[in-house]
């Protein structure tokens, strides 16, 4: 079931096993990184539900939202519970430069393209996240973690369908299919160029 799923990711680049085993040498700074990313990720999706196309909403945009909202809402719990339990908490602040890049490629200002980008970058990170939980797990020597992330991995798979499903919902899905392609191509580039370190999107030591 597991490779199966790896192979139904769109991604153009595969993280290679090293890089789970680089980003578990600080188990707690990658746990604080990754209780980040559900935190923006909830934030993402709750704030993408007023954002809909014009003049009304495709049927399930408020209920894919909320769906998306509620299940990182669900997993920052778990993520900051299992973070303090082991005796590390949320720190004050967080970057994420590997997402910074990706909206780069947003085309702010320009309303249904804006919107569309946003919803391409946003499926984007979902399917390289998910990528990475199925790494962490099998490469996770601690049993508690590797259950979670395995756990995640499984919740997590079909997010990214959900973003790319509302874009190719906007008028003219051959341009969003285009806009995809164009942008897979660049997310390969991108997360080869992230620094390494104890974060889910980081890049290889």
């Amino acid at each position: 079931m597991h490779k199966k799923l790896v192979e139904d990711l769109p991604l153009l680049w595969s993280t290679p096993p090293v890089w789970a085993d680089q980003a578990l040498r600080a188990p707690l700074a990658l746990l604080n990184d990754h209780a980040w990313l559900e935190k923006k990720a909830a934030t993402n999706a709750l704030e993408l539900l007023n954002r809909w196309p014009e003049p009304s909403p495709p049927e399930n945009w408020v209920a894919a939202m909320t769906a998306v909202a509620r299940d990182e809402v669900e997993h920052l719990a778990l993520v900051v519970r299992l973070l303090a339990r082991r005796g590390g908490r949320l720190t004050k602040w967080h970057s994420n430069p590997y997402a910074a890049d990706l909206r780069e490629l947003v085309r702010s200002g320009r309303g249904k393209d804006e919107l569309m980008d946003r919803l391409l970058v946003s499926a984007l990170v979902e399917a390289r996240s998910c990528e990475r939980f199925l790494l962490l797990a099998r490469a996770c020597a601690d049993g508690e973690l590797a259950k979670v992330y395995e756990g995640l991995y499984a919740s997590e798979a079909g997010h990214y369908r959900v973003f790319l499903d509302l874009a190719r919902q906007l008028p003219d899905a051959r341009a969003v299919d285009a806009r995809w392609q164009q942008m897979l191509r660049e997310e390969a580039k991108i997360i080869q160029h992230q620094r390494p370190g104890p974060f889910m999107h980081s890049g290889l030591g």
